[in-house]
């Protein structure tokens, strides 16, 4: 049994939210009865109705984007800035989609979107350990002992120790006194990769995430994206079980 309001949200009636004012409204049905209470759970085989109109659960769909910067990853923005969903065809605007975390603005590469409510708080979950790859531009030559004081962790927001999977350093160039460094997290705080290339001393230039998972951004050109295959979804599902 499930949540009525949960259930509104994975056919896409809207969202958890708002199904829960629908629901308060008087506005829902199960099984001819008008169902007014937010605790309310419902089975599998019971006719839900809203607006007198039965609900029909949508079909779950996966994509993963290659995000371009200057797009934010949200739905909708207040500020007018173009979002992910912009990025989409036509054809999928009327689907609810939503970005399976973020990308900041000045970001980019993988993101996945889904309309999966379950499989986005299993992706995100913090206890789940999915491991995201960044490559990073900075300024500065960065030195071994810094890449070192990296692995080891620096502090970022106030004490938080932040401590990666894995950093390697890929490319010093002199000329332009940049370095690339590659950084593996299993967490991901708000800006965590600017922050930690703050706390060295080294801002970023440039950052793109190029691994989610075991997840690439091979054959994904920059703007486009694609449908994740059903056997990548079930790799990902089981990699989000909790680590022990």
């Amino acid at each position: 049994m499930e949540r009525l309001q949960k259930v509104l949200a994975h056919a896409n009636i809207a969202s958890r939210r708002k199904s829960e004012e629908i629901i308060l409204e008087g506005r829902v049905k199960v099984n001819g009865n008008v169902v007014t209470e937010l605790g309310f759970k419902v089975e599998k085989n019971d006719k839900i109705e809203v607006d007198g109109k039965p609900i029909e659960m949508a079909q779950h769909l996966y994509f993963l984007l290659n995000k371009p910067t200057g797009y934010v990853s949200t739905t909708s923005d207040d500020k007018n800035r173009k979002t992910v969903l912009d990025l989409l065809d036509p054809e999928l605007k009327d689907i609810r989609l939503y970005p399976v975390g973020r990308l900041d603005f000045d970001t980019a590469g993988l993101l996945l979107l889904t309309n999966d409510g379950e499989f986005t708080n299993l992706m995100t979950h913090p206890e789940h350990e999915i491991e995201k790859e960044y490559l990073v531009r900075v300024e500065g030559i960065v030195t071994r002992k810094k890449i070192v004081q990296l692995r080891n962790g620096v502090v970022i927001d106030d004490g938080y120790l932040a401590v990666p999977k894995e950093v390697r350093l890929l490319e010093l160039d002199k000329n332009f006194k940049t370095t690339l460094i590659s950084i593996t997290l299993a967490e991901g705080k708000n800006k965590q990769v600017r922050k930690m290339m703050d706390a060295i001393g080294h801002p970023v230039k440039k950052l793109t995430r190029v691994r989610y998972d075991f997840l690439t951004l091979e054959g994904v050109e920059r703007g486009t994206y694609r449908f994740l295959k059903i056997h990548e979804v079930k790799k990902l599902y089981a990699h989000s079980q909790p680590k022990k």
